[in-house]
């Protein structure tokens, strides 16, 4: 596992590029972290990476963000905080998503642990001082 110390927001352009750069062949990324850490923050910085035409927002009460990449592609966002059951997250057709072979990123991803492929990604990202604009911390 490796961590990364990110100091400054700006610099999450740089994580991303890491995490990217350590995962060339993955597609689905579980984003491991506590309310306010910046998860959708560091998705705006992974975005910016695949140079997406769009700009990441909360999918929170969509629960599934699409973002125009390059070349015809695109990229999803998902968020399960709303969901209080797998059979919930099934019924939404989440799982379709996430075999896409689609880069795909799921914020709040243990309602759907057991949908996620094998070879998902799980990035833990903690927070010093999150309403402060403390540092963050990236475990992947």
């Amino acid at each position: 596992m490796q961590t990364i110390i990110c100091e400054k927001l700006e610099d999450l352009v740089q994580v991303a590029e890491k995490l990217l750069r350590t995962f060339p062949d993955k597609r689905v990324f579980a984003l491991h972290a506590e309310m306010g850490t910046g998860k959708t923050t560091f998705l705006q910085a992974v975005c910016r990476c695949l140079h997406s035409e769009g700009h990441a927002t909360s999918p929170t009460f969509s629960i599934v963000n699409e973002y125009p990449l390059p070349g015809g592609e695109k990229m999803y966002h998902m968020d399960c905080y709303r969901l209080n059951s797998l059979r919930e997250a099934e019924e939404a057709g989440l799982e379709n998503y996430l075999y896409e072979n689609r880069y795909c990123f799921v914020e709040w991803p243990e309602i759907i642990e057991e949908l996620l492929p094998e070879d998902c990604v799980h990035v833990h990202i903690e927070t010093e001082n999150p309403y402060a604009g403390g540092r963050r911390i990236f475990r992947f």
